[in-house]
């Protein structure tokens, strides 16, 4: 597939900001739409930026969802002190919202989902953010589009990219040092922002066997 359409959302987030960095910098892509909260911030020819304050409105927004070829969805948040109730409704309410609207107008494009390794396919289990995160999966394979599941496990974020999340800045300073071991002992568990990024324009372009993908399928590419 040449000249990629790609819609990002989330664009602002960790994982988000080093997807756009490598949509922008890939050649084969021809245009890039952020649609969140707030702007990057960034500026180059093939992106647009959409700024809606509730992206719960779907109905706002959805006539702009059309005619995308890739959909990579890196918005999420934090259960940490979150109710079910509340963290369902962000990860998998809007999640489903916006996936369903990009189905009906969009249905041979491919949609790449965030997930988290460890995420729960049952629904059953005792962890809270794992059991909607697998709730949400299971969802959006049941969509008629081209639905694929990333999981990683540690990122490390590179050229410059930090997370919005304060504990997670102060955890990945205080882990730094001891990352060099944890991707020798379990290379596998650990990928980068860069990685996340090309896996996702490969996976647009070229699909890939699994419907799932785990960390170790991310730092293939």
């Amino acid at each position: 597939m040449s000249g990629l359409n790609v819609l990002l959302f989330g664009a602002t987030g960790m994982v988000g900001q080093g997807v756009l960095r490598e949509s922008l910098l890939d050649p084969g892509v021809a245009r890039v739409v952020t649609l969140g909260r707030s702007a990057t911030g960034q500026h180059h020819d093939k992106l647009r930026e959409i700024v809606r304050a509730d992206l719960m409105n779907v109905p706002s927004y959805g006539p702009e969802l059309d005619r995308f070829d890739a959909c990579f969805f890196c918005l999420g948040v934090s259960a940490a002190g979150m109710t079910e109730e509340r963290y369902t409704r962000v990860t998998y309410d809007l999640t489903l919202a916006v996936a369903q609207t990009l189905a009906k107008l969009n249905p041979s494009m491919t949609f790449i989902y965030v997930s988290g390794m460890g995420t729960d396919s049952s629904e059953r289990g005792r962890t809270m953010w794992a059991r909607v995160k697998g709730r949400t999966e299971n969802a959006l394979l049941k969509l008629p589009f081209k639905a694929y599941m990333f999981r990683p496990g540690v990122i490390i974020p590179l050229h410059g990219i930090t997370s919005r999340t304060s504990w997670y800045r102060v955890l990945y300073v205080l882990l730094k040092p001891l990352l060099p071991i944890v991707k020798k002992i379990s290379p596998s568990s650990v990928t980068t922002t860069e990685q996340m990024g090309r896996a996702m324009l490969a996976v647009a372009r070229r699909g890939y066997p699994k419907r799932i993908l785990e960390s170790k399928d991310i730092g293939s590419f």
